[in-house]
């Protein structure tokens, strides 16, 4: 099977999280990606560590970096901004998260590079958007803040919480591949190239999906609710014997099974529990009741058992017991990617499977600079 990328050429101007995970995920398709980085320091996640990776660089870069070709190019020097324009002439996108205006300082704006190269699509990357908001700094932290995720994540009596990973880089990230990979498709039939522009805050607030909506909709303030759902009921954590569960309950019929496998079936037909509705009005009087079985069991056999009658419920792992979970499921979670050197980084491999398997396999992330000679002389050549 070909790769569905290959022969796609990338020019990856972005740094950091979301333009670099977009970019890898193609890369991971088949694509060729050349990432330009700056002389001497390159990506601005090569410094971030600890942690540091057996290859010396830090993790939070080889997140997001496999599969690519590292250049190092000055773009304020005349000649390899030349480099830069010729790289993008042999390019099908390009992808940058510059300071809004800068990429455009340097010459590369959309109307020359439309003029010129007519089939490109080129990728914008910001976090409020080119307009009004170009002038805020974009980090994926003060958008959680600044879109509403913070305001909904935490406890109810405590303080807003950030999620635990860099969240709406990663969802920014992905709905940039979706807008590159729509415009390919679009370049096939019309032989043109798109302008695709991506914020961090409208990403995230895309991603609000049904808060947003009872906001919108019946003009409902969300508010923290811990792991609660705000429309379901029980689908939240419960304490077992020794640690909590994680419960989600969709509908009625699962929570008569649930009540059954409890030894509580008068639960299902209670006033109070019958319906979903009465669950989330009564959750307080509900939780109270589920815990009390709980506590005679621990976690694992409650997961099991429950899980075993159609009920979802999980364990609260670590990363660590997730990827192990992955591994007993037969879902190959982790890949060995080798470098032109031999050294191998750990990775989590793309969540895409395929049928028939795509021949692509990971490269390490790059040294700073690992491909100069070879891209250079391409583009010199």
């Amino acid at each position: 099977m070909t790769a569905p990328l290959q022969g796609i050429v990338v020019a990856d101007f972005s740094r950091v999280l979301a333009g670099p995970l977009a970019t890898m995920t193609l890369a991971d398709l088949g694509a060729r990606v050349i990432k330009v980085e700056r002389p001497g320091s390159g990506d601005d996640t090569r410094a971030w560590g600890p942690p540091y990776a057996e290859s010396g660089m830090t993790t939070y870069f080889e997140s997001a970096n496999r599969g690519k070709e590292s250049v190092t190019l000055d773009l304020a020097d005349p000649d390899d901004r030349d480099r830069a324009h010729e790289l993008i002439a042999r390019s099908d996108v390009v992808i940058e998260n510059f300071r809004p205006g800068l990429f455009e300082k340097l010459g590369f704006d959309w109307e020359t590079l439309a003029a010129a190269h007519p089939r490109l699509i080129s990728v914008s990357v910001s976090g409020f958007g080119l307009g009004a908001g170009a002038a805020l700094p974009g980090y994926d932290f003060v958008a959680q803040a600044a879109g509403g995720l913070m305001h909904i994540t935490g406890d109810a009596d405590g303080d807003a919480m950030k999620a635990g990973v860099a969240l709406v880089d990663v969802l920014t990230g992905k709905d940039a591949v979706i807008g590159i990979l729509a415009a390919l498709r679009r370049r096939e039939r019309t032989g043109l190239g798109s302008r695709i522009e991506v914020n961090l805050l409208s990403s995230l607030q895309a991603a609000l999906v049904n808060q947003v909506s009872a906001h919108l909709g019946a003009g409902i303030e969300p508010a923290r609710l811990g792991n609660r759902h705000p429309s379901i009921a029980p689908y939240e954590t419960l304490r077992c014997a020794d640690a909590p569960i994680a419960v989600a309950c969709g509908n009625d019929a699962q929570f008569a099974r649930m009540t059954e496998e409890l030894g509580r079936p008068g639960l299902a037909v209670d006033p109070r529990f019958r319906s979903n509705p009465d669950r989330v009005a009564h959750r307080e009087a509900l939780v109270s009741e589920l815990e009390d079985v709980l506590a005679d069991d621990t976690a694992a056999a409650w997961a099991e058992r429950l899980n075993r009658i159609g009920v979802a419920a999980g364990v609260v792992n670590t990363i660590g017991d997730g990827i192990a979970l992955a591994e007993r499921l037969g879902l190959d979670p982790v890949w060995d990617a080798v470098g032109s050197d031999g050294r191998r980084s750990r990775q989590i491999r793309s969540p895409l499977e395929w049928t028939p398997a795509l021949p692509v396999t990971a490269t390490a992330p790059p040294r700073l600079g690992e491909h100069d000679a070879q891209v250079r002389a391409w583009l010199d050549g």
